[in-house]
């Protein structure tokens, strides 16, 4: 019987290699047992917001966390935009151990998400927490006072809990956001902050009142710290300083 051409031979061995062979069947079929992986971050999840893929924005600091010496702050500053805007216009207050964790837009379910990694893992002696802006403004979704309350009080439960004292910012005045033109939050402001003094009084916190140095008679922020109404711009920073210093200071205080 004469020789099959190679090409022909191959077609008949082939099939039977593959199926005789158990690592082929084993590398095709192999899949993942979890998407819980050991860095879940990337350069580009760390630069670029996805609500679907990490809705409290955990990759935003994961680099710059682990960059820390000894991976530890002295003190952090955890808000929205008003914190991380302050990184901007008064740098050299985030020197010396003290750094900045504010993410623009959030509210405050997503800083509980993330108070875990941006605050209590780095060990620092004090936390800054400025949050109540967004929540009203309802980015994240309709909400109530209550379900902030409850998102404050557990952040301070955290804190206390890791031994790390706490400063809680008031709610910076504003009589109109521009991105909700149907909203008039002056006075829910008034009444969140007027919550926050009396839970601090009353669990022994530093109440750091930048709604009194910035404003004015009918609860906006006075024209000449803000553009939008709602942002500080630097002459803002600049009278929101003298609060911010006294408040560190009583909250190092032994």
């Amino acid at each position: 019987m004469p020789a099959l051409p190679l090409n022909k031979r191959m077609l008949l061995v082939l099939p039977a290699m593959l199926l005789a062979s158990p690592a082929w069947s084993q590398v095709s079929a192999a899949k993942p047992e979890s998407l819980m992986l050991d860095d879940a971050c990337t350069p580009q999840s760390a630069s670029t917001y996805n609500p679907q893929t990490d809705w409290a924005w955990l990759c935003r600091y994961h680099a710059a966390n682990l960059a820390l010496p000894g991976g530890r702050a002295d003190i952090v500053f955890i808000g929205d935009s008003i914190t991380e805007g302050w990184g901007h216009f008064q740098p050299a207050l985030f020197t010396g151990g003290i750094v900045n964790r504010g993410i623009s837009g959030q509210t405050s379910p997503q800083l509980l998400v993330r108070f875990m990694a941006d605050v209590v893992a780095l060990k620092p002696r004090v936390v800054h927490l400025m949050i109540g802006t967004n929540d009203i403004a309802g980015n994240t979704g309709p909400t109530t006072p209550e379900a902030w309350k409850n998102n404050v009080r557990a952040m301070v439960e955290l804190a206390r809990a890791h031994d790390i004292r706490v400063i809680l910012g008031s709610i910076p005045p504003a009589d109109h956001m521009s991105w909700r033109p149907d909203l008039r939050p002056a006075g829910q402001i008034a009444e969140l902050n007027a919550w926050l003094k009396a839970f601090a009084t009353e669990r022994g916190l530093v109440y750091a009142d930048y709604h009194a140095a910035m404003a004015g008679p009918a609860g906006e922020m006075r024209a000449e710290f803000t553009q939008d109404g709602v942002h500080p711009i630097a002459a803002g920073y600049a009278a929101m300083e003298p609060v911010t210093r006294a408040a560190l200071a009583a909250a190092l205080k032994d």
